[in-house]
């Protein structure tokens, strides 16, 4: 009985945890989410930053960190207005790798996507290995 009372306990947490972190997503037009395909993990402490290109390249609207669970969930500047345009993601995996003493190809990762106002939300989800990755538009 006290094994079912942990399993409860443990399934509650793990959905308040979903919703609490569908919530803040919802509320902010962009989040990433970084997954190391060696080990199954996700990627705490990956710099990101997030561009926008204008008429004079691009222009840079944040910085932030990876999670425990791999996760941004609210990259877009909070006080700025989410405008349709193309947006530059990149993830500094050169700066992730060295510290976990592992050598990598990619010293950083652009994803540059085109953001036409169709959803509320934009999730980037990298899936991340010494020697590729990939990528793709998530919900």
């Amino acid at each position: 009985m006290h094994l079912i009372k942990k399993l409860t306990a443990a399934i509650a947490a793990m959905t308040f945890s979903s919703l609490a972190l569908a919530a803040s997503a919802a509320g902010n037009p962009l989040s990433v989410h970084v997954l190391n395909l060696q080990d199954g993990l996700p990627s705490s402490n990956v710099v990101v930053t997030l561009e926008k290109l204008n008429s004079d390249g691009w222009s840079l609207l944040n910085t932030a960190s990876t999670n425990e669970q791999g996760r941004i969930t609210a990259l877009f500047p909070r006080d700025a207005k989410f405008d349709a345009g193309t947006y530059r993601v990149t993830f500094k995996t050169g700066k992730w790798f060295a510290e976990h003493q592992q050598k990598s190809f990619f010293p950083e990762i652009p994803v540059i996507f085109t953001a036409d106002g169709s959803v509320p939300h934009y999730h980037v989800p990298l899936l991340l290995s010494p020697y590729g990755y990939s990528t793709y538009r998530g919900n």
